[in-house]
């Protein structure tokens, strides 16, 4: 396919998942498959993606567990999303690129909301007023296990703060993940993230094309 051919509006792809889910390499295996039909592609992530958010990223994601509060949380990733969305993720899309976001609103309802208690309407008001309507046109859920998401995690040494919360948090956020993907089944597609990277890669494709109006992979 040209590049020609390809180019149309931008999309807007976020990966969802528990942590050890796999979502880093997946992107990497969808930017690949894409940018191979003449694509272009933008992988960022949340919280991060521009100088100023990356920078509350590491206020995020370092220290101990109990460092920030939910709301404290909340706040931050809201400060970081709205300097992600007006630097890069809207001039992206506006150009026709298809940006893959390793992380987005989801993230923060499931997080900050149903594992961390805060209150969906606050959580709502918020999103409204930083994201200005920007859904994403597809949301790829990898699911899996907590404990195997935990394992992988600890066995590749990116441990963290929110990994450190323990597995009645994550367990929840786990919950709250499936539980939104039961209430919004036309943009959250769930993938099975237990299985082989290459059976993961391949239910992702089949999800993006069929969804998006692409070729069969």
């Amino acid at each position: 396919m040209s590049t020609a051919a390809a180019r149309g509006p931008g999309r807007f792809i976020t990966f969802e998942g528990g942590e050890g889910a796999g979502k880093t390499t997946q992107i990497g295996r969808l930017a690949d498959w894409l940018a191979g039909r003449g694509i272009e592609v933008v992988r960022t992530r949340e919280p991060g993606g521009t100088e100023g958010a990356e920078a509350v990223r590491a206020l995020l994601v370092e220290g101990e567990a109990g460092r920030w509060q939910p709301l404290a949380e909340l706040l931050l990733v809201a400060a970081a999303r709205a300097d992600h969305l007006s630097r890069l993720i809207e001039p992206a899309l506006a150009r026709g690129a298809w940006v893959l976001c390793d992380r987005y609103a989801d993230s923060t309802r499931v997080y900050q909301g149903g594992a961390g208690g805060l209150e969906p309407a606050l959580i709502d008001r918020l999103h409204e007023e930083i994201m200005q309507a920007r859904v994403p046109d597809l949301t790829l859920l990898l699911d899996l296990p907590v404990a195997t998401g935990l394992a992988r995690r600890h066995a590749d040494g990116n441990g963290g703060r929110f990994e450190a919360k323990g597995a009645a948090f994550h367990e929840a956020v786990r919950r709250a993940y499936l539980e939104l993907a039961s209430a919004e089944p036309a943009r959250i597609a769930v993938i099975d993230a237990a299985a082989d990277a290459d059976a993961v890669a391949g239910a992702v494709r089949c999800a993006v094309a069929d969804r998006l109006g692409l070729a069969a992979p």
